[in-house]
């Protein structure tokens, strides 16, 4: 394994490096490094987002840079804000030690008179946003002519994200400074996770004589990433959500739902549980969206639940798993998403909930990467809280005690525990830190076993006369303890568990306890303790929610269906 100064980067550089932790090149920077240092040819990378592409550029264009130009000589193009604004951190950490060096990030959702002023004093690096950057340029703040060298960081997000007419427009805005309207002579870097036909499209177009580096395999996720499966009903998924995250006690992970809707609902359904979590997706406004994109990046949230166009250039170290709340229809949707566990040497998993018309899309993606899926059966409850019990030991366990801080506490606390035994206060600890589970677990509601479906018609098939559909099947018995009411608002009145909840806090009063919620188009579900049921109905039916009068009844437990409502 070859050093950074082996590689040709000058002391400055390596002085950074080593201040940043850098201890050797990964693959991606030991192939790149000195063909950036040493040749002005285009490069192709393929390599996956996590593996230190940004030093891999990023360290010999500045070395490169002409710091008595104050004039923009580099352009890096980023498919998102998030990834422009950690480039440009990571570029100015690099340059720490070298004078005169002025980077400058450009993106959408931020006010742009900031960015204009600071234009004004001069970016000979800027990193930006495809939009922003077009906005820029032709309100004269942005200037082309001088620029030596463009890279594409994560070109097939970028086009996926429906850039390819922002980077047509930069590109010819570039190509029409030379002095014959042809291209003038610069240097393109393009940098992609997948080799897709729209990236091999924008390479053919672009580059010219291009080397191309490979690190990893080509259309393949992390080469550390496990992909698995389980097969649950629709009406089954959120619960198979909640069990396979007990399993997982350690898990730090990304969920992937199709909407946005779902996103807020899965989320909301995740809070209210218990769990750790928050929602990512474009309803939010932009300083909530790097919020908690921050929070999540620190580890302060365990799992965040997104749509695919809002994680976007979202990279976060240690991740565990990916789980798909259902597959994406599009292939490369699900490469980008798995790719973003198992980086670095580390591994990752994977997970999607499917139900069985989707089966297809996994032998699809199977094709496509690779890599085989392994079915798994949705944990038992047994199964979960042996894990979740097992943690709760190793926690116990791996504690650090402070003798000085808690001593002159220690004389009280062995006078109040000198009567329990060590057996009953393990007991004690245990059920403390453990007792949710074995509460929720000791009457958890089962997941039906999906059988296969004939594909011949009858009996199983989808137009057969003993198939009920996901509305049917809805399980309508209550947890015990707890009463199953119907009210008239769904999904298209804008009624979600958030919403929900704060209605009970206003019009019942106090923080309405709530057990599981089921949400359809035009009605919900709910449950509260037996003893409430009465008090719950009584003091919504009547009220107005978006100018429609609201009834709220109980269900009956024979057929599933809404009592008849009573005026209050």
């Amino acid at each position: 394994m070859k050093t950074f100064e082996e590689l040709g980067l000058c002391p400055a550089l390596r002085k950074a490096t080593d201040e940043l932790g850098f201890q050797s090149p990964m693959p991606v920077q030991e192939a790149v490094i000195p063909f950036l240092l040493e040749g002005r040819r285009d490069v192709m990378a393929l390599a996956q987002t996590g593996t230190g592409k940004t030093a891999a550029f990023g360290l010999p264009l500045l070395q490169r840079l002409d710091t008595a130009d104050r004039t923009t000589q580099m352009l890096i193009l980023s498919p998102t804000r998030e990834l422009c604004l950690q480039i440009a951190d990571d570029m100015r950490d690099f340059s720490r030690h070298i004078d005169g060096v002025h980077i400058e990030a450009v993106y959408g959702g931020a006010a742009i008179e900031p960015q204009i002023r600071a234009l004004k004093k001069g970016g000979q690096i800027i990193v930006a946003t495809p939009g922003r950057l077009i906005d820029l340029k032709n309100r004269g703040y942005v200037h082309l002519e001088n620029v030596g060298v463009i890279v594409l960081d994560e070109a097939d997000e970028m086009l996926n994200m429906g850039f390819s007419d922002s980077i047509n427009e930069i590109f010819d805005a570039i190509n029409g400074q030379g002095e014959d309207g042809g291209r003038r002579e610069f240097q393109t870097l393009m940098f992609s996770a997948t080799m897709s036909r729209e990236v091999e499209r924008v390479a053919r177009k672009y580059l010219r004589n291009a080397e191309t580096i490979v690190v990893g395999s080509r259309n393949e996720g992390a080469e550390n990433v496990n992909h698995i499966y389980y097969m649950v009903h629709a009406k089954d998924k959120y619960l198979a959500l909640k069990r396979i995250v007990d399993y997982n006690p350690r898990i730090f992970a990304i969920v992937f739902c199709r909407t946005k809707v779902e996103t807020q609902e899965v989320a909301d359904k995740l809070i209210r549980d218990g769990y750790n979590a928050e929602s990512l997706h474009g309803d939010l406004s932009q300083q909530q969206r790097d919020l908690t994109m921050q929070k999540f990046r620190q580890h302060l949230t365990q799992l965040l639940v997104a749509t695919d166009v809002a994680a976007r250039g979202l990279d976060v170290d240690d991740l565990t798993h990916v789980i798909n709340y259902g597959l994406p229809d599009d292939i490369e949707n699900y490469t980008h998403r798995s790719g973003r566990t198992g980086r670095a040497g580390k591994k990752g998993t994977s997970i999607s909930i499917v139900h069985s018309k989707e089966k297809h899309k996994i032998r699809n993606i199977e094709k496509e990467i690779g890599k085989k899926f392994v079915e798994q059966p949705i944990p038992s409850s047994d199964e979960i809280c042996k894990k979740q019990l097992y943690k709760v030991m190793d926690q116990i366990v791996k504690t650090d005690v402070n003798d000085d801080e808690i001593a002159p506490f220690m004389q009280d606390i062995n006078r109040y525990f000198e009567y329990i035994d060590k057996d009953e206060l393990i007991k004690k600890i245990v059920s403390r830190e453990f007792g949710r589970f074995l509460a929720y677990y000791a009457d958890a509601p089962e997941i039906e076993e999906v059988k296969e479906v004939s594909s011949k018609g009858g009996k199983g098939d989808k137009g057969g006369k003993g198939v009920q559909t996901d509305r049917q099947k809805r399980m309508n018995k209550a947890q015990r303890g707890y009463h199953r009411l119907f009210i008239n608002l769904g999904k298209r009145d804008g009624f979600y568990p958030g919403v929900l909840m704060q209605t009970l806090n206003r019009y019942v009063g106090g923080r309405q306890e709530v057990g599981h919620i089921d949400l359809l188009d035009t009605i919900s579900y709910f449950e509260v303790p037996e003893k409430d049921a009465r008090k719950v109905m009584t003091q919504l039916t009547g009220i107005r929610y978006r100018g429609r009068i609201v009834r709220c009844n109980s269900e009956d437990e024979k057929t599933g269906k809404p009592k008849k409502a009573k005026r209050p």
